[in-house]
């Protein structure tokens, strides 16, 4: 019997040893105890609890990936457990996308913009995003939100987006690093004797340290070398210096970050076969699914000038890009100054607005992510979600 089946029992007993349980139905308590155990029981077997569909999200693209800025994974998790049947993808979460997820009975909104990024104080009707929240808790909808992660995953975002010029060699404008909490390797000569003593101290310093390696150097003294974090290198070496009988045995190695090769943020594309600028409108209109886009054409090149390398960044690409040697640019916004500096430096630019350079890799996810749940879990895209701003 399990834990809550027999805590039930127990608050049975009780209930039948009042004074007052006659005077009601015996299957009263009976539907209650069983209602009980049903709105805490795991899901049906062949449905995914939210738990195991966020663990999917992640494996596809992990949140270590995403920008130390933002704020990413599970942001809304409701109370009472039930199986995800239901998923809608959007790009933000609005009140027109809210509406449908309800009219679908949605049990999770991936929203590629966190709906929440600015700490919250307070959960009130007259903020929108809070207003978004509150009814995603009341509905019992989880809410997750991938942003940057996907933007820097491969085959996310921005190879999506590169993608739509036609093949070519691809590499990586802003390097993404393996996240590791150690900074640096700390090796030292300690007594043996008092090994376990200052082992002690520096795990109390911050229990993050770790021994990586010790051995006997001989009968008395013990080679030690252990991983500590940049925050606590100061104290930690403070500690073994008063252990070890001479500092050259202190030895302090500054650990590199590993590269995560073909991930990390923005995209430079090398075509296979060059096109003309023109040409590139055309097909960036049609692989976005949009009828207008807005050019600028770099200092002393027309639209039938070609172009053979391609820098993107999906979203607001400015930082990213600046610098880049391209013969062109494809993001979401730039800001005015940032498109005369790629202009005057030859480099034309085709702007989408922000979410439209984004939103075609919905569809992308969609069939990704489809593959990762069983059949009777329904991955919708939303068809409320589009970009505020239009051409008229």
């Amino acid at each position: 019997m399990s834990h809550l089946v027999l805590t039930g029992y127990k608050n049975l007993q009780k209930i039948l040893t009042s004074d007052s349980y006659r005077r009601v139905p015996t299957r009263f308590f009976c539907a209650l105890l069983q209602m009980s155990h049903n709105n805490h029981q795991s899901p049906a077997p062949g449905l995914m609890g939210l738990n195991e569909v966020v663990q999917v999200l992640e494996d596809l693209a992990p949140l270590s990936l995403a920008e130390s800025w933002d704020n990413v994974g599970l942001l809304v998790e409701p109370s009472k457990p039930r199986p995800v049947k239901t998923i809608l993808l959007t790009n933000d979460l609005t009140d027109n996308v809210m509406e449908e997820a309800e009219a679908v009975s949605c049990d999770l909104i991936v929203s590629y913009h966190p709906p929440i990024f600015q700490p919250i104080k307070r959960l009130v009707q007259k903020d929108w995003k809070q207003r978004l929240a509150i009814r995603a808790v009341e509905a019992g909808m989880a809410v997750f939100s991938p942003h940057t992660s996907w933007d820097s995953v491969r085959g996310g975002v921005n190879d999506w987006l590169v993608g739509g010029l036609g093949r070519g060699q691809v590499s990586v404008l802003s390097q993404a690093y393996n996240n590791t909490k150690y900074t640096h390797i700390v090796e030292f000569q300690s007594r043996t004797e008092r090994l376990d003593s200052l082992l002690g101290e520096l795990k109390a310093l911050d229990p993050v340290t770790t021994v990586q390696d010790t051995h006997r150097a001989d009968d008395d003294y013990t080679q030690v070398r252990l991983n500590c974090s940049d925050s606590v290198l100061t104290p930690v070496v403070d500690k073994v210096m008063q252990h070890i009988i001479s500092c050259h045995s202190l030895r302090i190695l500054k650990l590199e970050k590993v590269p995560l090769l073909n991930h990390g943020q923005g995209r430079l594309g090398v075509l296979d076969q060059p096109l003309t600028v023109a040409t590139a409108v055309q097909k960036m209109k049609s692989h976005i699914g949009l009828r207008h886009l807005r050019l600028a054409l770099g200092q002393g090149c027309t639209q039938e000038s070609f172009v053979r390398t391609v820098a993107v960044c999906a979203g607001s690409g400015a930082s990213v890009l600046k610098g880049v040697q391209a013969d062109l640019y494809i993001t979401g916004e730039m800001s005015h100054h940032d498109v005369l500096d790629a202009v005057a430096k030859g480099t034309s630019v085709i702007l989408s607005d922000h979410s439209n350079s984004e939103r075609g890799y919905l569809a992308v996810f969609r069939d990704k992510l489809t593959q990762r749940l069983p059949a009777n879990v329904t991955v919708m895209v939303s068809k409320a979600d589009r970009d505020p701003l239009v051409v008229v």
